[in-house]
């Protein structure tokens, strides 16, 4: 079992959750994207949305945005991407992560504390929140073996086009009551930052 293997329902009850429905980015400011940004998806949209793979997304579309993200917060942020997150066998806590986002300068193995996760889907984003809620909860696990707990887990499940935020605190998962669009690209960079500046360490 790993975190694949979870639907919505059956993380929920395997882990005692609790679901709400709420906003979650009311006062965040816009960023706007760099050129370098721009012109790099105006290229590789076209190549994303032309495949029907999650890997051509993840490369072409979540990846330079993750890259604009770390290049406005450097030696604050570490980004990995198809890392293995194995922390409880037992409870299918396992397997393998698009991406992570560490609030720690880079390191070659994943350091604590992990902020946040970004799971890729062809199109099914409500397929996808069970997978990125097991991964949340794997983060939160990893950060107290780690002895760096923090109050919030930040995930986000996307296809590249549509963009469904999420925000694990203790047992209470909370689901933003709305997508974000590509075509809202400064918004989502400012949702980001907000997260990488939620973690004062």
């Amino acid at each position: 079992m790993t975190y694949s293997s979870f639907s919505l329902h059956r993380v929920k009850k395997a882990f005692g959750l609790t679901e709400q429905s709420v906003p979650l980015f009311c006062e965040v400011a816009d960023v706007e994207p760099s050129s370098w940004l721009q012109e790099t998806l105006s290229y590789s949209l076209k190549l994303a949305l032309s495949s029907s793979s999650e890997k051509a997304r993840s490369e072409f579309i979540i990846a330079p945005i993750l890259i604009e993200l770390e290049r406005r917060n450097p030696n604050r942020l570490s980004i990995y991407s198809g890392e293995k997150l194995d922390v409880d066998e037992a409870q299918g806590l396992r397997g393998e992560c698009d991406f992570i986002l560490s609030k720690s300068p880079v390191s070659l193995t994943i350091q604590a504390p992990i902020l946040s996760l970004v799971e890729a889907k062809k199109s099914d984003i409500k397929g996808g929140l069970g997978q990125c809620i097991a991964q949340m909860l794997g983060a939160q696990r990893f950060n107290e073996i780690e002895n760096t707990i923090i109050s919030t887990i930040y995930g986000c499940v996307t296809t590249g086009e549509d963009w469904q935020f999420l925000k694990l605190e203790e047992t209470c998962i909370s689901i933003h009551n709305q997508r974000y669009y590509i075509s809202e690209l400064a918004t989502l960079l400012g949702i980001f930052q907000f997260i990488v500046d939620s973690y004062k360490l």
